[in-house]
């Protein structure tokens, strides 16, 4: 089998409204799908940013029940000339980065956080993985 990418990345929110708030208007991601008090879904060029309330998925019964918490991550990938307008524009919407990463293969990428706490990352899409 040959995997292509992970299609769909997961948060777990309590708050939606908020994080709808950051999703939709500051961070400008299409909605997809909103069921209140349940879960939205945000797309993310050709991936699928899901978030569910963990208090309501847990409970599910199909698709099966699942859940978390804590601060949890996820990268977005930006064309690897784009990188610096990437980090210019979160900065521009009133997001702190809260510390930018030189790797092995002298690629940056740098972290925000979202209202939740959960940690996000900008990478460029050449360089700090292989492939």
């Amino acid at each position: 089998m040959q995997f292509l990418k992970i299609k769909e990345t997961c948060l777990y929110i309590k708050n939606l409204e908020r994080a709808r708030a950051f999703y939709e208007e500051v961070l400008e991601l299409p909605l997809i799908s909103y069921v209140p008090g349940k879960h939205m879904f945000f797309a993310a060029g050709s991936s699928v940013l899901l978030l569910f309330n963990p208090d309501d998925s847990k409970e599910k019964v199909s698709p099966p029940p699942h859940y978390g918490g804590g601060k949890q991550h996820f990268a977005f990938e930006v064309p690897s000339d784009q990188y610096s307008q990437a980090k210019e524009w979160i900065l521009s919407k009133g997001i702190d980065i809260v510390e930018e990463v030189t790797w092995v293969s002298g690629r940056k990428s740098f972290y925000f956080e979202d209202p939740e706490g959960n940690v996000l990352e900008i990478v460029p899409d050449q360089g700090i993985w292989p492939g």
